[in-house]
């Protein structure tokens, strides 16, 4: 971290050092703002350190075994002997270390006070930390969220968080995961591929319930082949631990042992005892209430990332930052709804997905004002080198634009861009379908879907 703060008075002081709060200070310095960082751990958050990136280095290890074991396949002779559990974590916690010396020295280099400790909003425009008090004459809280359990749920011993199983020395032979969102689906794709039994308890009807219907019959299907064990529509009632394993128990009575639990059921708001409600501020349920412009109607504070209800997505944190500095700066920035943000979930196939549903499209427009196209990656040439199935599902509004664009397949994910694109900048397919995408990529099948939905397929 920087030196530890001399300046006392800031133009804009954030409490919080993950995503939402260094991207905050980051365009506050661009726009000529004096920038206090408070941060009681490391630089980065929890996205840096204990979230994406190393979860996403884990998919990679667990992509390259799966090539390993398959290379034959593709004509190459290979044996997949083990998963050597301490290389992967050197190779994921290298990756780690060295995203966080870059961002270090980034906020150093710009000039940005690191403040380091535990800081607690004591006014509506001083933060406290280590006893003593620091001004800024506005406040960002970017304090981030944490691994949340159900309650009567204890963590500890055989019991663990998506903490714990990123700092796992040994593969187990066996892993329920009480959970099946995104953190779910992705730590079950991982350990799948290093070998591990698994099977995922949902309470819900549906694996990543907050997805097309379309995506998820994809990726269900998918993961019976690959011999992933889930359990849908039934809640968890409870656990028993001792010193051979894990038994779950269900509320129809239904139980299932292994070797642990992983508890994968979402994240709190990180807020409590931070004084934010002794300043006057809306908390609900732990999170930050604020108008769409991230202002929280006390003062000048204003709250950005996974302490704002809606999507806990790093990048989501990110662009709020961003936006509060501009905000405050009084350029006007522009409100992206969470609606359309766009969501990659890394498990194997990967999930991207950005905009309405059908379902959600239908209900906010009537049923007979919305259209869709579906495009199988079967009939994608890029797709097939790769060996990968799976759809894309575009949803527009009767000759009108497209509203939702949804994908899963191997890499699909990076497919991201463009989709989020078409929706935000309100594309109607007839316009996608005019452009020209590259041959082969997978990228194609994005136009040829535009195509389809405009009219004119070409394919299929």
């Amino acid at each position: 971290m920087a030196d530890q703060a001399t300046a006392q008075e800031f133009d804009i002081l954030v409490l919080g050092g993950g995503s939402g709060g260094y991207a905050t200070a980051l365009r506050a310095v661009q726009l000529g703002f004096t920038v206090g960082l408070v941060e009681k751990a490391k630089l980065g958050g929890t996205c840096l350190h204990n979230g994406c990136i190393p979860t996403k280095a884990l998919l990679h290890s667990a992509e390259v075994a799966d090539h390993a074991r398959g290379a034959a396949k593709y004509g190459i002779n290979v044996d997949f002997q083990s998963v050597d559990i301490a290389a992967v974590n050197a190779y994921k916690d290298g990756i780690v270390a060295g995203k966080y010396k870059g961002l270090q020295g980034l906020i150093k280099g710009k000039g940005i006070t690191v403040i380091e400790g535990e800081g607690k909003l004591s006014s509506k425009n001083t933060v406290t930390v280590n006893g003593t008090s620091y001004t800024g004459k506005n406040i960002v809280l970017a304090t981030g969220s944490y691994s949340r359990s159900l309650p009567g749920l204890e963590l500890g011993g055989r019991v663990i968080t998506s903490d714990q199983a990123l700092t796992l020395d040994y593969i187990p032979k066996s892993v329920i995961i009480l959970g099946g969102g995104v953190i779910g689906v992705e730590f079950a794709s991982v350990w799948k591929s290093f070998g591990v039994d698994v099977t995922i308890v949902e309470g819900l009807p549906s694996l990543v319930p907050n997805e097309d219907t379309a995506i998820v019959k994809v990726l269900e299907r998918t993961f019976k082949k690959r011999g992933i064990n889930f359990s849908t529509g039934i809640f968890f009632q409870g656990v028993e631990q001792n010193d051979d394993g894990v038994k779950v128990t269900l509320v129809d009575g239904k139980t299932f042992e292994a070797d642990l639990l992983l508890v994968a059921v979402g994240r709190g708001p990180s807020t409590a005892g931070l004084g934010f409600e002794e300043a006057g501020l809306n908390v609900d349920r732990g999170f930050v209430v604020t108008n769409e412009r991230l202002h929280t109607g006390v003062g000048n504070i204003y709250a950005v990332g996974d302490i704002v209800p809606g999507l806990q997505l790093a990048h989501r944190g990110f662009q709020q930052g961003i936006f509060v500095a501009e905000e405050i700066a009084g350029l006007k920035p522009v409100v992206v709804e969470d609606i359309n943000i766009p969501k990659v979930t890394y498990c194997e196939p990967e999930i991207a997905s950005v905009g309405l549903t059908e379902k959600a499209a239908k209900a906010k427009l009537g049923d007979d004002q919305v259209q869709t196209q579906e495009y199988n990656l079967a009939g994608n040439g890029k797709s097939s080198i790769l060996g990968t199935g799976g759809i894309i599902k575009l949803v527009r509004e009767k000759d009108g634009p497209i509203v939702g664009v949804h994908m899963i397949g191997t890499r699909m994910g990076e497919q991201i861009g463009e989709a989020q694109l078409m929706v935000n900048w309100e594309a109607y397919p007839e316009d996608v379908a005019s452009l020209v995408h590259a041959h082969p990529t997978q990228n194609e099948a994005l136009g040829e879907a535009a195509m389809a939905l405009a009219g004119k397929p070409l394919h299929g």
